[in-house]
């Protein structure tokens, strides 16, 4: 992946030297016509290309911000209302990622997540104790986490 951008930016600069035009309008269409042209040759590099997972970075992040937005909504609903009718909950979570890189950004994502924080990762990273404000079922709640941050995190660290 580090060889595919570098390569990019050497095609960038090449184009803009050929050109000589050193502006960095030139430099933005250099790096375009770089991307255009790994592109096309992507069946010679054994990893997949860094544009897809640039992608999947991208769609991390829009789903991060939904999920925040969403749940900052359910917690003010939860907040606003004249009887506190909650019902917290403690759960465990198996989770699939295996760096820990994954399970650190998938612990961050929860927590950062208003209405939920994990409070205990296990000694072999396999399963995630998390805590929610007001869960009515734990098995939709694992799926709903598992389906959404896992699945993105699993896109953006795997081929």
């Amino acid at each position: 992946m580090a060889f595919q951008i570098l390569l990019n930016f050497f095609i960038a600069f090449i184009w803009m030297f050929l050109s000589t035009n050193f502006a960095s309008s030139n430099f933005v269409v250099g790096f375009i016509l770089g991307m255009i042209m790994i592109y096309i040759m992507r069946n010679f590099f054994s990893s997949r290309l860094y544009i897809s997972r640039f992608w999947a970075v991208i769609k991390l992040i829009v789903l991060f911000m939904k999920e925040l937005i969403l749940a900052n909504f359910q917690v003010f609903m939860v907040i606003i209302k004249p009887k506190l009718d909650m019902s917290p909950a403690f759960f465990a979570m198996q989770t699939e990622l295996e760096q820990d890189w994954e399970i650190t950004l998938l612990s961050s994502l929860i927590t950062l997540t208003p209405g939920t924080i994990v409070v205990h990762v296990s000694d072999d990273s396999k399963t995630l104790y998390i805590h929610a404000i007001d869960i009515d079922d734990v098995d939709s709640a694992v799926d709903s986490i598992k389906n959404s941050f896992e699945k993105a995190i699993l896109e953006v660290s795997r081929s």
